[in-house]
Order: structure tokens, then C-alpha cells, then sequence
């Protein structure tokens, strides 16, 4: 496992993926993106994993792109850039795509890149002292790799206000944007972490992937087409093991077996 960052996962199949570059702000470079990459890619596939949580050590969340592998691209060729914009537009692909829940602890500073880690998770949770930026344009640059997924989160109109000015903006404004869901006091960040993962638990583990995918595709579905796939899913659900157990559980007065 890398040290770039920190991995467990508990009994409960909670895995935490915590970024471990305090020092530079949790900033990437190629062995992160990397890593990160392969892991969430790994946890696709393992069925002990219920949910991943992600945070980072110390002050901040993730300030984007680390100054030394700045550095190293400023020579870059265009060939060269693009391959290497790649890899990071894959990283927020495969976290976009994962197919169970992901709830982002957001302990401090989300800058650049970082905020593209933000979009991506499907819940967030943030305290009244973090930041967020699009700060790539004050670089003479801009957030093109992590567009796709801001402007799926946060739309259209705020994309081009944040986008294109790099303004940094507080933790109050990225919920009234839709960037984050709840904001806390500092020393709440992990008691209410812990309420949002047990919300999350109480979900049957195939009914929550089956929602995260019904969400996705009833966007690029339309007429006849989405009223099938609708029907066909419930339909599905319904007598699937997990199903049945719910509803059953449901009339037996009982908890089902997932709790």
C-alpha cells in the first residue's frame, strides 16, 4: 500500500482512504493519482467493501497539484500534457464510476483538483473553516479535467463565476451551491461523519449500487426507454434475495439482515 496515503477498512466494510502528504497539503502528483486510482478500482470488484470514506491528514483536504510535479511538466510537450491530463482524468472517472457509495470528509483546504475529488463523491461533509477554489485560472490555466463532474454537481452558472475568476470561497457557499451537503463545527467533523456513514449502512448494499446507477442512467435515457428500464429495475429489485429480505423484514417487524 502506498504511503502517499492510508487505507483500513472495518468490520462493518467501511473503507477509509485517507490522503497522507500533510506536509504539502495532500497535494498529487503521478504516484498518487496512481494509487488511488488502483485502489478504488480494486475495491470495485470486492464485496467486503460497503461504502469508502475519504479524508485527508492534517490542515487540508487536497490543494491540487503538488509545486514538484509542476515543475517537471513545465516542459512538457502538448503530446506529453495530454497523456499525463489522462491519467488524472482517469482518476475522477473511476471515483465518479465506483459503484458504491463514497462519502468525502472534507477536513480542510479542497483547492483545484482537490475540489475535482469533491465533485466526485456521492456525499460530503465539510466544517465552517474549509476552502474551496478553482484556482487554476490565477496559473494562466484552467480545471479542465475535473469540468465534467463540477458542472455536473454545481451546474452551469456557478461553474462559469468560479471558473473563471478563481475566486476562493467558503465552506457556507460550496453547500449553497451544491459543491458539499452539510457543513459542521471543526470538532464535529467526526461524530457527524460517523451519522452519515450509519445513514448509508442502513441501505441494502446491491439496492444502494442499483440507485447509483439508476441515477446515471435516467439522465441519458428518455421516452419509452426510460419507462422500461425503470420498470424492469424495480421489478428486479423487488425479487431479488435482498428484496425479498427487506420486504420481509419490513412485515416481520424486524431489521433485515444487512443492519
Amino acid at each position: 500500500m502506498s504511503d502517499l496515503f492510508n487505507f483500513h477498512k472495518d468490520e462493518r466494510g467501511v473503507a477509509f482512504i485517507t490522503l497522507n502528504r500533510p506536509e504539502i497539503h495532500n497535494a498529487f502528483n503521478d504516484d498518487l493519482i496512481k494509487g488511488l486510482t488502483n485502489i478504488f478500482k480494486d475495491m470495485d470488484g470486492d464485496s467486503s467493501v460497503r461504502l469508502v470514506v475519504l479524508s485527508g491528514n492534517g490542515k487540508s483536504f487536497c490543494a491540487g497539484a503538488d509545486l514538484n510535479w509542476m515543475k517537471s511538466m513545465v516542459h512538457y510537450s502538448e503530446e506529453e500534457n495530454f497523456k499525463d491530463s489522462q491519467n488524472l482524468a482517469n482518476l475522477f472517472f473511476t471515483i465518479n464510476n465506483f459503484k458504491k457509495p463514497v462519502i468525502g470528509k472534507i477536513n480542510g483546504a479542497a483547492l483545484g483538483g482537490g475540489c475535482g475529488l469533491v465533485s466526485v463523491c456521492d456525499f460530503v461533509i465539510t466544517h465552517s473553516k474549509a476552502k474551496f477554489g478553482f484556482t487554476e485560472v490565477k496559473l494562466g490555466l484552467l480545471p479542465a479535467t475535473i469540468s465534467p463532474f463540477v458542472i455536473a454537481k454545481i451546474g452551469q452558472s456557478h461553474a462559469r463565476a468560479l471558473f473563471m475568476s478563481g475566486h476562493i470561497f467558503k465552506a457556507k457557499h460550496a453547500k449553497k451551491i451544491g459543491l458539499v451537503h452539510k457543513v459542521v463545527e471543526p470538532d464535529e467533523l467526526d461524530e457527524k461523519t460517523d451519522e452519515a456513514i450509519t445513514h448509508f449502512l442502513q441501505a441494502g448494499p446491491l439496492a444502494a449500487m442499483a440507485s447509483k446507477a439508476l441515477i446515471k442512467n435516467v439522465l441519458i435515457k428518455e421516452g419509452h426507454d426510460l419507462i422500461e428500464y425503470t420498470c424492469l429495475e424495480i421489478a428486479r429489485l423487488r425479487v431479488s434475495p435482498e428484496g425479498q429480505e427487506g420486504m420481509n423484514a419490513l412485515l416481520e417487524k424486524r431489521k433485515p439482515s444487512w443492519i
